[in-house]
């Protein structure tokens, strides 16, 4: 059992004021989103925010710099997700073309190390002979990390994008959008995209000096695939900038400008780069690529990456692919025994908690968070999914809805009752920590406290958002691929989705789990529509003919032909 859903139109966040023509739909679905004139559409490489803004890159790059001069060992430190994976590999791909000879990384295995430059983390990178330490995707919150690297001798640059803590670890440069005093407007830089903004800096720096005299300038526009597969893997927002970086990434790739390890991994998910879309990247790619860092060693997908071989890319894809596989059967068990919990507790009390928390002692601490996401989305609450570490400990993974700021109210459970988190991190939509495993039932009841202060009844609301209605004149192939085209759609900037009723002419189950339908329209127009994973049990369901959908414009291609789909995404009788 499931929360019903409601439909609710997008409220007009920005009038429209185009200076250019833009198409009536559009101009609507713009207007919801916030965008109100023509500049806010540009999605070339010139209309990207100046790095000049970010704190700290000056003293980054003097670092940088200096590290060259020297040819001191530089070792990347990063994270084991696929926003880490991708800043590894930009970051260690531009310095090597950027002249810098001795440079590799180190990625934390999450069941041995944890997250981010822990003290743990410093010890090895001291032991691979580090005279430079760089974190990407991580390192803001590494206090005790970068003070054991400092007590060595040993320099650390930090590049992050999470939220800072009351602390600042004690680095020599730290460059990060959502630092204090920063004033680069986009706050929704990925870790990759830091990765890449330091990159431009230092290569301005280097064509100042009149470094490439002796060597080609490299373009680091080679490198915008992996930013913009990372750039949506970690589902930011995709703001101006962040959209930005998208499209370019994506024109890369689908005008064949691709890296092996990328296309390996399109190549395996079955997709085509010429057609490849964001959507693309955060449900076929960045699963992948995720997997290896959830199950195994991160490592695997960063050699991916950086492969410059697309036979041994296609090796590592594959090994990746298998990975996933298995992912996808643990995550199934995991939500299996999830949703029966819960669906027991709902039939005994009509209110179930405001923020649920979840553990079960032989979950997969590689697995939890896409098992908060799954229950999330069932409950549309935050969730908190905790697996056995070592030492006692709790892993967990939290998952947030909007209006809910989940770091923020972790911190407000740490501050109300000090020592009972031993760390904790993220942002407003996801956090990690960890807990003591005696302290479970004092932090689901510190928890429940202070969730009464952070969540309203609202919150808990489960909404599809509709772009309002087509005219029938509207439902056509041809608005499907101008909406394709004008995206990237992700986080914060959502793929478009209209409403309206049809007659339901045809119905029959797929795989056991997927709606496959014929809908007729007003004007007597068939179209052929599908609901993936249909969440209303007991189908097909011949008694309903008249249906009110919440659906996306999809273009359907078999045989060489493209015909329109409606990809519901959800139904309610009529």
């Amino acid at each position: 059992m499931t929360l019903a859903k409601t439909l609710q139109q997008r409220p007009v966040l920005t009038p429209a004021a185009f200076s250019l023509p833009v198409h009536p739909v559009l101009q609507r679905l713009y207007a919801h989103r916030g965008i109100s004139d023509n500049h806010e559409l540009a999605r070339s490489a010139q209309q990207l925010l100046p790095y000049q803004l970010l704190k700290g890159i000056p003293a980054a790059v003097a670092l940088l710099l200096e590290a060259r001069a020297a040819q001191q060992r530089i070792l990347i430190v990063g994270d084991f997700d696929a926003d880490g994976a991708t800043s590894t590999a930009t970051l260690l791909a531009g310095l090597r073309a950027l002249g810098f000879a001795n440079v590799d990384f180190l990625v934390p295995n999450r069941f041995e190390y944890g997250y981010g430059l822990s003290v743990e983390m410093a010890e090895l990178a001291l032991k691979h002979g580090a005279e430079l330490i760089v974190t990407v995707d991580n390192g803001i919150s590494a206090i005790e990390g970068v003070a054991r690297a400092k007590a060595a001798g040993v320099r650390v640059l930090v590049t992050d994008h999470h939220l800072a803590g009351n602390e600042l670890p004690d680095a020599d440069a730290i460059v990060n959008p959502n630092q204090p005093g920063c004033e680069f407007p986009s706050k929704a830089l990925a870790g990759v995209g830091v990765a890449f903004y330091l990159l431009l800096a230092l290569r301005a720096a280097l064509r100042e000096q009149g470094a490439f005299a002796a060597m080609a300038e490299p373009n680091l526009a080679d490198l915008l695939d992996l930013v913009a597969l990372g750039t949506v893997a970690d589902v930011v927002p995709l703001d101006h900038n962040n959209r930005i970086l998208v499209h370019q990434g994506l024109q890369r790739i689908r005008s064949g400008k691709v890296r092996p390890g990328i296309q390996a991994l399109i190549d395996v998910a079955n997709r085509k780069a010429a057609k490849l879309t964001a959507q693309d990247f955060g449900f076929a790619l960045a699963p992948r690529l995720n997997a290896a860092g959830r199950l195994d060693d991160m490592s695997i997908g960063i050699a991916c990456l950086l492969s410059p071989d697309i036979n041994n890319a296609r090796r590592l894809a594959a090994e990746l692919d298998s990975l996933n596989l298995e992912r996808r059967e643990i995550e199934q068990g995991m939500q299996t025994e999830a949703m029966a919990a819960l669906s027991r507790l709902s039939l005994k009390s009509t209110d179930l908690p405001s923020c649920l928390c979840l553990y079960q002692h032989d979950w997969h601490q590689g697995v939890i968070g896409i098992l908060a996401g799954r229950v999330k989305e069932a409950w549309h609450r935050p969730v908190i999914a905790f697996a056995r570490g070592d030492n006692g400990e709790l892993k967990g993974s939290a998952r947030s809805v909007a209006g809910v700021h989940m770091r923020d109210l972790l911190e407000a459970v740490s501050t109300a009752e000090p020592g009972l988190i031993k760390k904790f991190g993220g942002h407003a939509m996801a956090a990690g920590l960890t807990i003591a495993e005696a302290q479970y039932d004092v932090f689901v009841q510190a928890l429940s406290k202070q969730a009464s202060r952070f969540i309203q009844p609202e919150h808990l609301t489960a909404v599809v958002f509709s772009d309002g209605e087509l005219q029938p004149q509207e439902l056509d192939i041809g608005l499907a691929q101008l909406l394709q085209n004008a995206g990237p759609w992700g986080q914060a900037f959502p793929e478009p989705v209209f409403h309206g009723r049809f007659k339901l002419v045809q119905q029959r189950l797929l795989a056991e789990k997927h709606l496959k339908m014929m809908l007729q329209g007003s004007d007597g127009k068939l179209f052929d529509a599908i609901w993936f994973n249909a969440d209303i049990k007991s189908w097909p369901n011949p008694q309903i003919q008249q249906v009110e959908l919440a659906y996306q414009l999809d273009i359907n291609e078999f045989r060489d032909q493209q015909n329109l789909q409606l990809l519901v995404r959800h139904l309610w009788p009529a």
